[in-house]
């Protein structure tokens, strides 16, 4: 089985570990376009050895963006600021993935550090704008009913997630990854508890799976055929009915799904859960480690498709014995990088394997092996 610090290939990208940045959402831009802040965040974790940066969710439409400094790539000129970005994260061995989303019903909020932040939908005066989803269906409590969106309309966002991925390709992305995980507008089409729609795009997994499934085959004809591509799931919405059941999108669905996925070019499936609803399972919730990797596992083996494993990843080991197992692929780790940028590098040197994520020269002349 591979180890953790091999090269990993997919399709015509080969990352030197197996060790990846999950997207993390900054809430820095202005008017979707990033600034230093995004060149260092992710520019550090490449230094710091890494084989993949995955950069945050990145609205395809202003209306998409969870709060008004979300990073965009709805116009041309969010790609240079990005380019700025990618060059440096390669330039550092590191290759830079992007993660494109639409917020949906949970849309045109406050950043989360926003003073006397109320969680809700922002009114117009406050600086938000309309919401829109699957249905007429709020979030939660404080938290506007989204519009039900139009035939039309669905074809305008697939046509957006499209124009985005070719706008990446530009920006020098070398992967990019849609996101249908934690209640945005795609993982909502997904699930029955967010879908109450009665015609093409809702009732049946079929109907339910349509609108996924066009972004991700409009987006897999609009960037390079060596280019890989990859899929953020909620694997589980982990709500449970009155009697103990589980309701929602599950596990069995998302098998179902990754295999469709595989045939429409997907390479890989980012396997996180939660975030359909206020009270299921989430990423934030307190769970135990490596919660996740179950998911990861199943699908990996049921589907076809490479896995990567996320959330409450802690250690070397955890990761390292992820891979070794054949559980996921890869490993992507948010907070822990958030906490040591130089994570795969010290991780590397923990499981004696530098070799797999070496510390660049400016910084092995002071702290490396040659100190």
């Amino acid at each position: 089985m591979p180890e953790l610090f091999d090269p990993f290939a997919l399709r015509g990208l080969t990352l030197r570990n197996r060790v990846g940045v999950s997207p993390m959402c900054q809430y820095s831009a202005h008017d979707g376009e990033v600034n230093d802040w995004h060149l260092v965040h992710l520019g550090s974790r490449a230094v710091g050895g890494a084989g993949l940066i995955i950069a945050e969710a990145t609205a395809v439409q202003a209306a998409g963006r969870i709060t008004p400094e979300d990073a965009g790539l709805w116009r041309d000129g969010h790609i240079e600021p990005w380019a700025r970005v990618t060059r440096f994260v390669i330039q550092m061995g590191a290759a830079p993935g992007i993660q494109l989303a639409h917020a949906g019903r949970k849309a045109s909020t406050l950043r989360p550090w926003a003073p006397n932040r109320q969680r809700g939908t922002l009114t117009t005066e406050q600086g938000g704008w309309p919401i829109v989803g699957p249905s007429a269906v709020p979030f939660t409590d404080g938290y506007a009913t989204p519009r039900e969106l139009s035939a039309s309309e669905l074809r305008e966002l697939v046509h957006d997630f499209a124009a985005a991925a070719r706008r990446a390709v530009l920006a020098g992305f070398q992967l990019v990854e849609v996101h249908a995980a934690h209640g945005y507008l795609l993982h909502s089409f997904l699930s029955p508890l967010t879908n109450r729609r009665a015609d093409d795009f809702g009732g049946s997994f079929a109907g339910r799976t349509r609108l996924l499934l066009e972004v991700t085959r409009a987006v897999r004809a609009s960037i390079p055929e060596a280019m890989p591509l990859s899929v953020r799931l909620s694997c589980v919405d982990g709500v449970k009915d009155v009697e103990g059941v589980e309701a929602g999108w599950t596990l069995d669905d998302s098998v179902a799904l990754a295999k469709l996925l595989r045939d429409e070019g997907v390479d890989i499936i980012d396997c996180s859960s939660g975030g359909a609803t206020a009270t299921g399972q989430t990423v934030k919730s307190p769970q135990q480690p490596l919660f996740q990797v179950p998911f990861a596992e199943r699908i990996k083996r049921e589907s076809g498709v490479a896995t990567a494993a996320v959330g409450l990843i802690r250690t070397p080991q955890e990761a390292a014995e992820i891979v070794r197992s054949g559980r996921a692929d890869m490993v992507l780790l948010a907070r822990e990088m958030l906490r040591e940028p130089y994570w795969a590098v010290s991780a590397a040197q923990a499981l004696g394997t530098p070799k797999g994520a070496p510390w660049p020269a400016q910084i092995d002349y002071w702290v490396g092996a040659s100190a």
